[in-house]
């Protein structure tokens, strides 16, 4: 008997720029690295592409060398997969692959707005180079998570910010993790279409943190008995709040 290969699927590759039907434009250097040197294609092989406006581009790539990739733009599917439910998490900045982790999960969870967030206990400290650097890193990080997960649009990746005003520009039901809270998130009940979530770093948020959080009108809830890392709790407490409220 002859082993049944299911077809590969088709490489999804984010490119912001203007994309038409039968026109031919060129992938940007990182997306051109990844075509050739992850992906190994070769003229004659189709993409799909997606530039964050909304639904994505049947295409062919049709000439690559070691400094250009042209791609011939096809059909446009109008396709959406985002939640309706907007969601903002707002993430205790933690060490080595642990925020990586994290943020390529909550993109696949759905996110609308990610925020890092300096917080009491982060061990991370940044200058201001090695925040650009960073946040070029977690922008890219964002992006593949996108082109993995087939979304069309690209969350927003702000700026690291500081705690106090993070909390003052929170909206919709707000929400804080604290593994003391007491109050299940099942105990949350909402009608907004908009979720803002705050999670700690590997050190958890500070008691005044969490008064000050109750004082800014946030909800402090547990995700069960069990203490979870920072990069665990984000993604359990973002799949729960799909569950209750958006497409999970």
């Amino acid at each position: 008997s002859s082993l049944v290969t299911e077809p590969m699927p088709i490489p999804r590759i984010y490119l912001p720029v203007p994309l038409n039907p039968d026109t031919t434009v060129e992938l940007d250097d990182r997306a051109r690295r990844h075509v050739a040197q992850v992906l190994r294609k070769k003229a004659g092989d189709a993409l799909i592409l997606f530039n964050g406006e909304g639904g994505e581009y049947r295409a062919t790539l049709i000439a690559m060398d070691r400094r250009r990739a042209t791609v011939r733009v096809g059909a446009f599917h109008p396709v959406e997969r985002e939640s309706a439910l907007t969601t903002c998490l707002a993430l205790g900045i933690s060490k080595g692959d642990r925020m990586d982790w994290a943020l390529q999960k909550a993109v696949e969870l759905g996110v609308s707005r990610i925020v890092p967030l300096y917080t009491e206990r982060c061990v991370v400290r940044l200058d201001a180079m090695r925040e650009r650097k960073k946040l070029a890193h977690w922008q890219a990080v964002v992006i593949s998570a996108c082109e993995q997960c087939g979304r069309n649009r690209v969350p927003e990746l702000q700026a690291p910010t500081g705690f106090d005003s993070w909390l003052a520009s929170a909206l919709g039901t707000r929400l804080i993790l604290d593994p003391e809270a007491g109050q299940p998130l099942a105990d949350i009940a909402t009608t907004q279409k908009r979720v803002s979530l705050c999670v700690g770093p590997e050190g958890g948020f500070s008691q005044e943190e969490i008064t000050q959080a109750r004082a800014a009108g946030f909800d402090a809830v547990q995700l069960g008995p069990r203490v979870l890392r920072t990069e665990t709790a984000a993604v359990a407490a973002l799949a729960a709040i799909q569950s209750r409220w958006g497409d999970l």
